[in-house]
């Protein structure tokens, strides 16, 4: 009995299977990528503008969470077809899809290594966050390079298959572990994700405060004169429900206040993420805070102002 030519089951599961096995790996290397970020962080020249809150992993592990059971589901009913009928293997699908996926795994170990050796010719520096995702990129690859080729050659066994899923399984769930080890459980990150607002409202305060110095000449009493400009900036803080701190401590100096959740994160202070640009070249120092009620002093440079017209 020759190989059937199509078969409409046997496309959609092929095609199914391999993408939530490309979504399944996207997810994987984008995890560990954050991870290895977050605890390696580059330091690099120059300004580093807006703070951000510890970075989030929550779209990769519900990926990995939801689209990884798929993955198995669509292999395991694959595998079951190919048992009844063996030759159904050999359909063009599926062979089209393994050598494409065959080929993008050598396309990345080549890429991998050529990066590695030119950052090594060139004289850069070879970091260990660069190693690790280097690393990364090479294992994966290669571990799906070898199991598809094994694929191709028909020397996988049943048992080999479930071997290498639940090694699969294993360091999957070893990554998520990792990650929220590493940058903190869900509500974690859900406190980091207000702290971060607050940030993010305390600038845009802190704007039209510098915009009202431009345009008057002179600090405003309190909030609701700052956003007389244009319109109201927020100013209030969507956590706790309450306004954001605003204290004028004499004609040029003032404060503003929030109550945090967490501490800033260590490794971003380090970074520098504290120096945040504004209009006008005016400096802020939004960023490292510890947890609990704090406020950032400012301080207006008349000189970085042109005198309002009368």
């Amino acid at each position: 009995m020759e190989p059937k030519k199509f078969n409409s089951k046997d496309f959609f599961l092929n095609l199914g299977a391999i993408v939530a096995l490309y979504a399944v790996v996207v997810s994987l290397v984008n995890l560990l990528f954050t991870i290895i970020n977050y605890s390696y962080p580059k330091v690099v020249e120059g300004y580093n503008y807006y703070y951000s809150a510890s970075p989030s992993i929550s779209w990769p592990v519900a990926s990995l969470i939801v689209v990884f059971p798929i993955l198995i589901l669509l292999m395991w009913v694959l595998e079951r077809e190919y048992k009844s009928n063996p030759k159904d293997r050999n359909t063009g699908i599926h062979k089209a899809l393994t050598f494409v996926t065959l080929f993008i795994a050598g396309l990345v170990i080549a890429g991998d290594l050529v990066t590695v050796l030119y950052y090594f010719l060139d004289g850069q520096e070879l970091t260990v966050g660069f190693l690790l995702k280097v690393l990364v990129l090479l294992v994966v690859s290669g571990a799906l390079f070898v199991y598809y080729l094994s694929d191709i050659r028909g020397t996988l066994t049943s048992k080999s298959r479930k071997v290498w899923r639940v090694v699969t399984g294993v360091v999957i769930l070893g990554s998520i572990v990792w990650g929220f080890s590493v940058l903190g459980s869900p509500a974690t990150q859900r406190l980091y994700k207000y702290d971060n607002q607050k940030i993010s409202n305390l600038q845009e305060i802190n704007n039209y405060i510098q915009n009202f110095y431009s345009q008057n000449g002179k600090l405003p009493e309190n909030l609701t004169e700052a956003g007389s400009l244009d319109y109201m900036p927020n100013v209030i803080d969507q956590q706790t429900k309450k306004p954001y701190e605003y204290v004028r401590k004499d004609a040029l100096n003032y404060s503003l206040c929030a109550e945090f959740n967490k501490a800033s994160d260590s490794r971003m202070d380090k970074l520098g993420s504290t120096a945040v640009m504004y209009p006008y070249g005016g400096p802020g120092i939004f960023g490292a805070h510890p947890a609990g009620r704090y406020c950032f002093e400012q301080k207006i440079n008349p000189n970085m102002f042109a005198k309002p017209l009368r």
